[in-house]
Formats: C-alpha cells, structure tokens, sequence
C-alpha cells in the first residue's frame, strides 16, 4: 500500500518527539503561572477551536452530498433492522474465547447485505472488504467486538422495560455490532463510492481475559494492517465520548499452593486462602479511593474443595490500569510486593510449616497505553461530527479495541454507537434507543471523512 502520508489530512501521525529543548527561565504572571506556557495554551486552545469549526463546515458539506444524504437516510428508515439486529446478536452466547456461533451470524449478515467476501480469519474475527475507487490508498478500518463479559449458561432473554430493552450485553457490545452491520448496509445501499478501501472487523478478544485477541491479530508484525489510514471502534452506547488516549491494563493471576489438610486436625497449618486474603488487604492499600490517573482491582478469586478443608490452593486475578506505561509498570511492582508480604505473614504467622506456601503470579493480560492527540486530524473530525449532531464532544480515556493501534502510531479513536444505557457489565444491562439513529450516523460521517468520496 503505497500511498504517500502527506495525501490522507486525518490520518497525521504523532510528530517524532524532538530533541530536550535547552532550560531557559520563564516569566510568571500576577497568578505564578508561565505566562508564555499560558499564552500558548490560549493560542493552541483558539486554533483547536477554528479547527474543529472548518471540519464542522466540510461535514456539512459532505452531509449533503446526495449520495451520503441518502446513507444517513438510510440509517433513519432501517433503524428497525438495527434494533432487531441487537436483539438477534445479544441472544448468541459469545462469553471470551467463545465468539464462534456469534462471529457466523455477523458473517452471514454481512454477506445477506452484499459482502460476498466476509470471512472469519485465524483468529476469529469477521472480516468484511469494501473496494475503494483507489485500491492503492490504506485502508480505514472500523470494528466493534463481539465478545462479552458473561459466561455461557447466563440469560439472554432480551426483556422490555419501560422502552428499555435489557439483557447482558446489549449495550457492549451488541450495539456496537448492529451499528457495525448498519454502516455496511447503508454504504452499500446508497451508492456511496469511498475513495479508500473499507474494513468491517468484528473483533474477538475485547473483553476480561481476551486481552484483545482478535485486534492484536489484525496488527500482528509484518501485517499490512499496520500501514492503514485510521482505525474506529464502535463500542457501547452514546454519540458524544470520542476515546483517543488508551488505558493500558497489566492483568496478574495470583496463584497459592499449600499443603492442605483437615480444618480441626491440622490446624496451624498456613492456609493459602487466608493468604490471598491477607493480599486483597495489602492491595487494597496500594491505590487511594480518589486516584485519578490508576486503578486495581480485584475482579476474581476462588479455591478450596470443602468448608471443612484447609484449601490446597487459592488463588485471585488481580486487574492494574493506568494511562501511561510507566504508571503500569510502577502499580505492577507494588502489587508484586504486596502479595509476596501477604504470603510472608501468613506463612509466619502459622509456623507449623515453614515452606508450606507457594506464589505463582503469572501475566495474564497486557494492554499497552498511548494516544491520539486531540489536535489529530481524525479526533478532530470525530470531533466536528459530534458538534454537527449538535452535541459537545467528549474526549476521554478508555480501553478499547483502539489501544493496539493507538500504541502502534496508527490515528485511532473508539466512539459509541448511539443510544443510551446502563447497568454495563452487570445482569441487569439495558439499552434505550433514544439517539441510536444520530450514533451510527455520526460513526457514518466519521468514517466517510476519513475514507474521502471518490468523484
């Protein structure tokens, strides 16, 4: 793919960091900040400002192109197709590592629409081509995943509710998918010709354990992939949060051995779950509750065969965000020790049998951190669609599909997919559909910004 960078206005990579500047003394002001640090920020804040209104225009314009004005209408009169979509997808179990029946159903919806080509690759993701009218240009890629964070056996009846439609996953990431399935049926029912060549990619892997399974295999080394113009994810609900910084997770399973033995008849003995007890304790320490920049938490524990049993193992998994690397790195240390002293106590505190405890901490996900900046040409055109919609932008930091580009220097944002919902990650989920047809409509500008219309 040999396009040149210069050609593609809203894919503008991250400039090279440059050499450290030379020190030098700053003036303050009457307020003790830099006065040149301030001025600057005033200066950068008006020219995002002016930016972001001459994107606003250019929407406008290509909002009235007639073959995007009938997308966008097409999005409004198959908006019953979409909501029927959620309730058909959310209905397929699709737990982590298990998107398989789910992923045929995507596929096949795709190929309903006119996507011959849509197949499920290595590693499970559905992968549907959109020719571009230059088949030399990179492409745009957008994805939303299919997994959840629900085991098989859960229900998923869809319920209504008071205009609310409510199920596990309905919202993340049924939505997302649905708004996946309408940006292809529109585009290609509309006529619409993109100058660059269209990805669809309904990921697995997003969720818990998956960590990012199915976009990690998309930007794989060597992958030419790892040239394309922008990456969107449609994922969750709203049509206002445009996430660009990415929120790296280190994810850690605690794994302690013991002897075990009975609860009255070897009493004495160090008992792995008291340890990993005594560990949650300990982590729970690391983190003050009003920290803004990380988070850990413990997400899952178990072990132990009998109420009456000293447990012969215990173990938890351990979840540590933060927006930058180094923050990871540092919470991933503390936490370390902490789980090591907690398991130095227990075995000291029962002294029966010195070695009578083994830890096993093991890296069960890894995350990485990085950002598009605000002052991008695809933040700002996100940016400028939201405002076109007449809502305010949001710019936040999330973990997303979006973090393996991001990291990769490839311009990549995650945006949500309409409509309104609650209860995320919880039994109780639901999704409303006021704004839905504004969310996929928004995705639709974005990603027509981004790809151009051929002439």
């Amino acid at each position: 793919m040999n396009d040149a960078r210069s050609e593609i206005p809203v894919s503008t990579r991250p400039a090279a960091p440059s050499a450290t500047p030379a020190v030098r003394p700053v003036r303050r002001g009457a307020t003790g900040a830099p006065e040149a640090d301030t001025s600057a920020r005033a200066s950068a804040a008006s020219e995002r400002a002016s930016d972001i209104a001459a994107r606003a225009s250019d929407i406008a314009a290509l909002a009235a192109r007639a073959t995007v004005a009938h997308a966008l209408e097409l999005v409004d009169v198959t908006d019953d197709r979409t909501v029927a979509d959620m309730i058909e997808l959310v209905s397929i179990p699709a737990p982590t590592f298990h998107e398989l029946d789910r992923a045929r159903r995507v596929r096949d919806r795709f190929v309903e629409s006119g996507l011959p080509r849509a197949e499920i690759d290595a590693a499970g993701n559905v992968v549907a081509r959109m020719a571009g009218a230059a088949a030399d240009l990179r492409p745009v890629i957008v994805a939303a995943h299919l997994d959840t964070v629900f085991e098989a056996g859960v229900d998923l009846v869809v319920r209504e509710d008071a205009g609310r439609l409510c199920a596990p996953g309905i919202a993340d990431n049924a939505r997302g998918l649905a708004a996946l399935l309408a940006l292809g049926r529109a585009l290609l029912a509309s006529g619409v010709r993109p100058r660059r060549p269209i990805l669809l990619v309904a990921t697995t892997g997003e969720e818990g354990r998956g960590d990012l399974r199915g976009v990690k295999h998309l930007f794989q080394e060597r992958s030419p992939l790892r040239e394309a113009a922008a990456f969107i994810a449609l994922d969750g609900t709203g049509a206002r949060r445009i996430v660009h910084r990415a929120v790296g997770s280190r994810r850690l399973r605690i794994d302690i051995d013991g002897v075990g033995g009975h609860s009255w008849g070897d009493r004495g003995l160090a008992n792995p779950a008291h340890a990993v007890g005594r560990a949650i304790a300990n982590l729970a320490a690391l983190i003050e509750p009003d920290a803004r920049d990380v988070a850990l938490s413990v997400g899952r524990l178990g072990g132990g065969t009998s109420v009456n049993a000293v447990p012969e193992q215990a173990w938890l998994e351990l979840d540590i965000r933060a927006e930058s690397g180094a923050s990871l790195d540092r919470i991933e240390a503390r936490a370390r020790a902490a789980v090591h002293g907690a398991v130095a106590a227990e075995i000291a505190a029962r002294p029966m049998e010195p070695d009578a405890l083994e830890l096993r901490v093991t890296v069960i996900g890894d995350r990485p951190t990085g950002e598009t900046p605000a002052t991008n040409a695809l933040v700002r055109t996100a940016c400028a669609a939201t405002t076109y919609f007449g809502a305010a932008p949001d710019l936040i930091a999330a973990s997303t599909d979006a973090n393996v580009p991001i990291a990769l220097g490839i311009p990549a944002i995650a945006i949500g997919a309409g409509g309104e919902s609650g209860r995320t990650h919880t039994t109780a989920e639901w999704y409303s559909n006021q704004g839905g047809v504004t969310g996929v409509q928004r995705a639709l500008l974005v990603l027509l910004a981004v790809a151009g219309i051929a002439d």
